[in-house]
């Protein structure tokens, strides 16, 4: 196992602590051919729109009382800030957020129904609260998105579900945002399927594991602000690298093309809503870049303003 990835006990832990919060997701298969047989693990129809639920609920449910007494508070582009903001709503103890000022209002808005406090900031100043996990004046307990072995716990239960749903999975194609959701998902699937394919999905526009996978280091790349909100930095935290470097098979970059028409496909086929992160997984297995057999898509969230999906969808190629 990669060293600080959960263990499959730590995942079955997890799965009881989410129970009755986070849905079983329903596995289905994707209405449309291709050079491998797509399935799409729909996670957009989680209470919040989204996975973060389970990894938000597992770690929020492991604090002493009188941590969870004082508050939570986490950095977010918007999903992990509902997850969130949902479960400390449910527990009746405050919450907030520091998001980049790209953040999708739609999600903003979201947080903020649930009762959560938005504070934006600039890209690089939301990054660094990440890596330093403080912000000044922020009290309580600090929620990492992804480089905190019980969100990636919670993310895990997806893989366990999986394998239980479809034991004779060949490859398993999930987005790479900072890489909590693709690690611990990867942690389930190796310990019970090693021979079972794990592939991260990453678009163009900001692809940093891709390229440190290239470098066989951690590297830095360029970051262009999109639809794809969900997934996208500027580079892999050293010991997210360290985890995916026992878990992942590869990266598989695609275009902001490939991932509007990935998003009509789902939208005409499916009858599914994926915002872009969401649709980078079936993006991916559409390439034909994961391989032949039986290929499960993360379909990570639906979080995605109307308007624009209607205008990326509309702008995309008919398939």
């Amino acid at each position: 196992m990669a060293p600080g990835a959960p263990s499959v006990a730590e995942i079955e832990e997890a799965r009881s602590r989410i129970r009755g919060v986070a849905l079983r997701t329903p596995l289905v298969r994707l209405n449309a051919s291709a050079a491998c047989e797509v399935h799409l693990k729909l996670e957009n129809l989680q209470p919040i729109g989204a996975f973060k639920i389970r990894g938000a609920r597992n770690a929020i449910s492991r604090l002493a009382p009188e941590d969870l007494a004082r508050g939570v508070w986490t950095a977010s582009a918007g999903n992990m800030a509902q997850g969130v903001a949902w479960c400390a709503r449910e527990a009746g103890i405050p919450c907030s957020v520091i998001a980049p000022e790209t953040a999708p209002i739609a999600k903003v808005a979201a947080v903020e129904r649930l009762g959560g406090r938005v504070i934006k900031v600039s890209f690089d100043r939301w990054w660094q609260t990440f890596e330093s996990r403080a912000y000044p004046g922020m009290t309580g307990t600090f929620i990492h998105a992804f480089d905190d072995p019980d969100v990636m716990a919670g993310n895990g239960t997806i893989g366990l579900e999986i394998l239980e749903d479809l034991p004779e999975v060949d490859a398993v194609v999930i987005l790479w945002g900072g890489g909590g959701l693709a690690c611990g998902i990867a942690a389930a699937v190796r310990a019970r399927k090693p021979a079972c394919r794990v592939y991260a999905a990453e678009v163009e526009t900001a692809a940093p594991l891709a390229a440190s996978l290239r470098a066989g280091a951690p590297c830095s790349v360029a970051y262009q602000p999109s639809f794809v909100d969900g997934i996208g930095a500027k580079t892999v935290f050293p010991s997210m690298w360290e985890r995916a470097q026992g878990l992942i098979d590869g990266a598989i970059v695609v275009s902001l093309a490939e991932i509007a028409s990935a998003m009509r496909l789902l939208a005409e086929r499916n009858r599914v809503v994926a915002e872009g992160a969401g649709a980078s997984s079936v993006a991916a297995a559409l390439t034909g870049r994961a391989g032949t057999g039986k290929v499960v898509c993360i379909v990570s969230g639906g979080n995605i303003d109307l308007g624009l999906f209607c205008q990326v969808v509309g702008d995309a190629d008919s398939r």
